[in-house]
Parts: C-alpha cells; sequence; structure tokens
C-alpha cells in the first residue's frame, strides 16, 4: 500500500467563514482520520462514537465537554476518548482539528 501525504492540511481543509467542513482524510480496515475546520462559535453538539477516537487539533481553540469534564484543546494538544462518552466540541475560534477514530 502506498504511503498518504498530506503537505498542508489548510489546503485540503480551508476554514469556512460561517460554518463546519469534515472531510475523511483517510481510511482502511482499522483507522478513520477526518479533519474538521471550524469557524469560531461552531460546535458538535453532545454525541457518542461507537469507537474510541483521538482528537488532535492542529491550529484554533477548542472547549470540550468530555462526560462531566470540561477542558480546553489548542495546537499540540491530544486528546483520547473511550467508545460512547459523550461529548461536546465548540470552536472558539477559527479551529483545524483531527479525528481518528480507532476500530
Amino acid at each position: 500500500m502506498p504511503a498518504t501525504v498530506i503537505t498542508d492540511l489548510a489546503t485540503v481543509l480551508p476554514l469556512p467563514e460561517d460554518g463546519t467542513l469534515s472531510r475523511v482524510l483517510y481510511r482502511d480496515d482499522r483507522l478513520r482520520v477526518v479533519g474538521f475546520a471550524f469557524s469560531t462559535g461552531q460546535e458538535l453538539t453532545e454525541h457518542t462514537s461507537a469507537l474510541p477516537v483521538v482528537i488532535q487539533v492542529v491550529r484554533g481553540h477548542l472547549e470540550l465537554v468530555l462526560g462531566e469534564e470540561k477542558t480546553e484543546a489548542t495546537p499540540g494538544s491530544w486528546v483520547h476518548l473511550p467508545a460512547r462518552l459523550p461529548h461536546t466540541v465548540r470552536a472558539t475560534e477559527p479551529t483545524l482539528m483531527l479525528l481518528t477514530m480507532i476500530s
């Protein structure tokens, strides 16, 4: 299988002026990586995932509610969520985020 290379996430995930953009960046039998671009104030309301996930912030700032815990994520943050943990994601500024789903 050949390597997958994205040299500039901003070209694949341009920050929308108003809204949220999501794109599957990679997918195989064990892994799916989805890139999200959020404008300020956009959010993913409370939801769960059937699979464990990892959130990584590439650019911007997120407010996260993970179960009962509130936290913030900035560039360089790495957050692991177990399957079925209720969570909310809200961008407080234009933000690029990677979501990795692990089966």
